[in-house]
């Protein structure tokens, strides 16, 4: 099992969040229509912290070392736009920001807040945030369709016996019925990365981070989670190399070695990251 399989299995199994990715069928037309997904009630959810914010992220002045190497001092952000893209070069903290929001890291000073509520603080009666990994091949746990799906049905508290159900019910309901014992193993790589952001809407999350969602669809596909991203009702965060992807959105974030480098319009932020590449190679 991958280091970040075991984080994300770990992560269910405390209920502080999950992270969700499934496959979609070998065909020419295999991409898959997203729904919204009705779930039995959970318990009351935690009360937000009244200092904090209800919607949204919020990193109050975190710090996150490796080994010897700090990746981010102090750095405080309000995220509260539903629609926020995240630029800049490889290595620039990109990826470990998501893993600070969702969860899987610890900041070593600072709080992060989803929704109000501190994350790796306490268990959570919802999830607050959900991360789809650049490679859905290190998410993956179980070989089924069916038990991959109802592995984030059991972490929002249903039963395996419900959870299996109910992935079959819901499957069946769009036509999809033999999708259950499809082989996770038996699918390309653009429409597992396709699903994983299907899964993403199931998890019922606050806030959804996409790390370079769009790195192995094909034009159709890119085109299809493009329409969705703008419909969907969460608020979504995505890393990408592909401005063009982001460019029409509310604010994005330049990370440039760990710091906030611009941070604004989307149009007016991707046009000062393409200037200063092109400087730099001028």
């Amino acid at each position: 099992m991958h280091q970040k399989q075991a984080d994300r299995m770990a992560k269910l199994l405390d209920g502080e969040t999950i992270n969700l990715f499934r496959r979609s069928d070998n065909s020419a037309t295999s991409y898959l229509p997203l729904f919204a997904v009705s779930l039995p009630p959970l318990n009351a959810p935690n009360t937000p912290t009244s200092t904090h914010q209800k919607t949204g992220v919020q990193l109050d002045g975190v710090t996150l070392l490796r080994g010897r190497a700090t990746v981010f001092s102090q750095l405080h952000l309000q995220l509260s736009e539903q629609r926020i893209g995240l630029i800049g070069h490889n290595g620039v903290g990109k990826t470990s920001l998501f893993r600070l929001i969702c969860g899987l890291d610890q900041p070593h000073t600072g709080q992060v807040w989803v929704a109000g509520q501190a994350v790796g603080q306490a268990a959570q009666s919802r999830p607050l945030a959900g991360m789809m990994f650049q490679n859905p091949d290190e998410q993956i746990i179980f070989p089924t369709v069916q038990e991959e799906l109802a592995l984030g049905l059991q972490a929002l508290g249903q039963s395996r016996h419900e959870a299996l159900a109910n992935t079959q019910a819901w499957l069946a309901q769009r036509g999809l019925s033999q999708w259950g014992e499809r082989a996770i193993g038996s699918l390309s790589q653009g429409q597992r990365q396709h699903v994983c952001w299907l899964a993403l809407l199931i998890g019922a999350h606050h806030t959804l981070l996409l790390d370079e969602p769009f790195s192995s669809l094909d034009l159709p596909g890119q085109a299809l989670l493009r329409k969705e991203i703008a419909a969907a009702p969460q608020q979504i965060i995505v890393s990408t190399h592909v401005l063009d992807h982001v460019r029409h959105f509310e604010r994005v974030i330049w990370l440039d070695h760990g710091r906030v480098r611009a941070d604004g319009l989307g149009s007016t932020v991707c046009a000062q990251y393409e200037a200063d590449v092109a400087a730099r190679l001028a």
